[in-house]
């Protein structure tokens, strides 16, 4: 059976429902969108992040995914949207840091503007990705929801099926722990 048909079974699984397929598809096209993303930005961990997001939404908007004959091409074309979207936030960051000079008080400054700071600094770069390892999948998920996508606490309730309240404590939970690695 060729790739582009067992992908198409796979694809259809997967919208019913089935881990399975999801697995398998991941397990068939992560490397090839890798590869193709890191041909997109030239950046190896953008490309892997941006992926990782690309699975992570088709599982969870499986239900209402449409059919789809080229399965690899459609995948390619969301995760080059991703890229794009990703690129456009580290601009963005980039020049909002550069407006705002790199000397600032970082004991006045709001979490997500933390956030933003850390994130031009190598050596804080790398003890983020450490701190973010010690959280759980769904703690990740919903930061990136928080502070990458800019999602309030209803909408991040409503798009990862949860209450409000438990949005919120999961969150914060994430937070506590994001402190107490960048305080030890």
């Amino acid at each position: 059976m060729d790739n582009k048909l067992a992908h198409h079974l796979l694809w259809e699984r997967l919208r019913t429902g089935d881990k399975n397929a999801f697995f398998d598809l991941y397990a068939a096209l992560y490397y090839p969108l890798v590869n193709f993303g890191i041909r997109v930005c030239a950046d190896a961990d953008t490309a892997s992040e941006a992926t990782d997001l690309v699975f992570t939404t088709i599982w969870e908007k499986h239900e209402s995914l449409t059919r789809v004959d080229n399965v690899e091409a459609y995948l390619r074309t969301f995760l080059k949207r991703k890229l794009l979207r990703i690129l456009e936030r580290k601009r963005k960051i980039n020049d909002a840091l550069f407006n705002a000079g790199a000397d600032g008080d970082w004991m006045e400054m709001s979490y997500e503007e933390f956030i933003v700071k850390v994130q031009s600094d190598e050596l804080v770069k790398h003890q983020l990705k450490n701190a973010l390892e010690k959280l759980t999948f769904k703690q990740k998920q919903l930061i990136h929801l928080k502070f990458f996508e800019g999602l309030s606490y209803e909408q991040i309730a409503e798009q990862s099926n949860q209450t409000i309240k438990t949005a919120y404590n999961t969150i914060y939970d994430a937070l506590k722990i994001l402190r107490k690695e960048f305080n030890a």
